[in-house]
């Protein structure tokens, strides 16, 4: 048993303007958990994140906070790409939906992806409080 399940995805070669589309990311936070039978405990946050050097080129970050866990998307349309998590305490995530639907969102061209069971050892601890 394991406390939760984290994928992170890295996209590329993705469409210019669904990655500079801030009403896209807020959609995807929006609508994503409830697609994966999770829970919002409060609405997304968007934001503009300026460039800030020849590494980020700038682009739109969102989070949105879930009973779950989080998610959280980071766009950089100059270059194509995407980085985003998905972190749940709810195990047996459908891996395969979550890379579709960045990868159909976003017009992703190639992603990378690695799947982490959080907390291998939840439950199992050896100290005890006070």
């Amino acid at each position: 048993m394991h406390f939760g399940e984290h994928i992170m995805i890295d996209g590329y070669g993705g469409s210019y303007e669904k990655l500079n589309n801030k009403e896209l990311v807020l959609e995807c936070l929006n609508e994503l958990p409830e697609k994966l039978e999770m829970h919002k405990l409060a609405e997304p946050s968007v934001y503009y994140a300026p460039e800030n050097n020849k590494k980020d080129p700038g682009g739109w970050s969102g989070f949105v906070v879930i009973a779950e866990s989080h998610i959280s998307i980071h766009t950089f349309p100059v270059n194509g790409f995407l980085s985003t998590d998905v972190y749940s305490c709810k195990n047996g995530m459908d891996s395969e939906f979550i890379l579709n639907y960045f990868k159909e969102k976003f017009e992703l061209k190639e992603m990378e992806h690695n799947f982490i069971k959080r907390g291998t050892k939840y439950g199992e601890s050896t100290t005890k409080n006070g």
